[in-house]
């Protein structure tokens, strides 16, 4: 979407409470990425649509998304995946504010090697992928198995702020030429998924949402 639609958009949504108007001033004061507001609203309102009762987030960050998603979803468990020290910090200090926290398991360590611990919560009704962008292939193919039948898989940034149609020779540095291609193999990997239904939506920065088919 062009920056006019996208600021309008912006401009309807409700104000969020305080406790997530402190997550996102905190967000940007420590340049921490979290969702954009469009995106993370048009989520939420599949994982309603699709009423899970269990959701797997590879990347928690300072959980903002994990407390957006409690919210929208009262009856949800969550249980999250971070690996920095600091916004593992700062993401218990959030969610001990929160009532809906309580519902919300933080495991602490790498995305690639939590999956035994993960196991033990699953199976999942939905997965949200938003953590190291190069990784996207190795964490779907690693958590998929935990999804239940009929499951959904959302994975975030897959446009890349609109980097993946930019020839290779205007993308600035050699590290974000690498990412950019290993995010664009992610996608041709997952429209090509023969178990899943995946569709990419151009909002934020880009939504790939895969259904998992009935075997």
């Amino acid at each position: 979407m062009n920056d006019g639609i996208n600021k309008y958009l912006e401009e309807l949504i409700p104000q969020r409470n305080e406790l997530l108007s402190k997550m996102e001033n905190y967000a940007q004061e420590h340049h921490v990425p979290i969702m954009e507001l469009v995106g993370i609203e048009a989520m939420l309102q599949l994982l309603r649509l699709h009423q899970p009762s269990s959701i797997l987030e590879i990347g928690c960050a300072i959980g903002y998304s994990s407390l957006r998603m409690a919210y929208a979803l009262p009856e949800a468990r969550i249980v999250t995946l971070e690996r920095h020290p600091e916004r593992i910090k700062a993401a218990k200090s959030f969610l001990s504010q929160s009532s809906e926290g309580s519902r919300i398991t933080l495991l602490e360590g790498d995305a690639l090697e939590l999956a035994d611990q993960v196991k033990s919560h699953g199976p999942f009704d939905a997965i949200f992928i938003d953590a190291a962008k190069g990784q996207y292939t190795r964490f779907f193919e690693l958590y998929e198995p935990f999804l239940a039948p009929g499951g959904m898989i959302i994975s975030d940034n897959v446009l890349f702020k609109e980097q993946v149609i930019l020839p290779e020779e205007e993308i600035a540095t050699r590290r974000k030429r690498s990412l950019v291609r290993k995010i664009k193999h992610f996608n041709s990997w997952l429209m090509e998924h023969e178990d899943y239904d995946s569709v990419i939506l151009p909002i934020g920065d880009g939504m790939a949402v895969s259904k998992k088919k009935k075997q």
